[in-house]
């Protein structure tokens, strides 16, 4: 059942957001260190946890990392890299788009470009915007810096090419929806009214129905997460688990989002013209 010659395309992504996760939200967290430990864990302790199990499994995947990460965390980002994962692009800041005038936004734009390509030596490939926004000139500036894939859209359960100026690109779409990402079950904080922690078990039930379902249809599976959340002990084991279900599946294919880009285009190029 592949649909493509790779197999049934699973995405493991992360993104590595750390402190920018909470400064984003707001810039005077960066005074509550308390607050920004809840970041830091990504790197001091939720990467590396992840690393390691994608290495038990030889699975390589994509970290959408902001700039600002990339320039603090030089070592960290080496061992991702030494890992066979690709490093894309996720804003310099993680400043949410909406709250950002044009020429901000290009800013974000170009300064996490050259972060990406100071720390892999070349252009990152794929975007991910902070907090899953898009802008008027987002998809105008994907096309710009010459991006090949997206992962930012809720609008379907397979890749597709995105339209972009009212023609067709070559961008390959990865969509997602907030029920295949970590952060809204265990992104608690005091400082996040209304948000609770959900126990691993019942997510983990939820991600299995949704990749038997996908699976079942010939679509693709697309899960985002954030080692600062992903990466605690109960959770990592969750994933675990997932990675073992997915795997005793006949003709799945782990792969990073840019050569799953570039195995899908021929084929979706292909679609699109029928």
């Amino acid at each position: 059942m592949p649909i493509t010659s790779h197999g049934f395309p699973v995405l493991l992504s992360f993104d590595l957001d750390c402190e920018t996760l909470w400064t984003s939200r707001d810039p005077k967290n960066a005074e509550r260190p308390v607050i920004m430990s809840q970041g830091a864990y990504g790197w001091k302790v939720g990467c590396d946890r992840v690393l390691g199990l994608l290495a038990r499994y030889g699975i390589q995947s994509t970290f959408f990392v902001p700039g600002l990460v990339i320039e603090q965390r030089p070592a960290l980002m080496e061992r991702i890299l030494k890992g066979g994962h690709e490093i894309a692009h996720h804003s310099y800041s993680h400043r949410w788009i909406v709250t950002l005038s044009a020429a901000e936004e290009r800013e974000e734009m170009e300064k996490g470009i050259a972060a990406v390509e100071r720390a892999t030596g070349r252009k990152p490939r794929g975007y991910r915007s902070p907090a899953a926004e898009f802008s008027a000139i987002t998809l105008g500036l994907l096309k710009e810096y010459g991006f090949s894939y997206s992962s930012n859209f809720f609008d379907e359960d397979s890749p597709y090419l995105l339209e972009i100026d009212g023609a067709q690109s070559d961008v390959v779409e990865f969509p997602f929806a907030w029920v295949l990402d970590d952060a809204p079950f265990f992104n608690y904080s005091i400082t996040l009214p209304g948000r609770t922690m959900q126990p691993p078990s019942s997510v983990l039930e939820g991600w299995i129905d949704e990749f038997d379902t996908l699976y079942a249809e010939r679509r693709y599976f697309m899960l985002a997460m954030h080692p600062e959340i992903i990466g605690r002990p109960s959770r990592i084991t969750m994933l675990e688990r997932l990675i073992r279900h997915i795997a005793g599946h006949p003709n799945v294919w782990f792969s990073r989002c840019d050569e799953a880009a570039d195995a899908l285009r021929p084929r979706l190029k292909a679609e699109a013209v029928r």
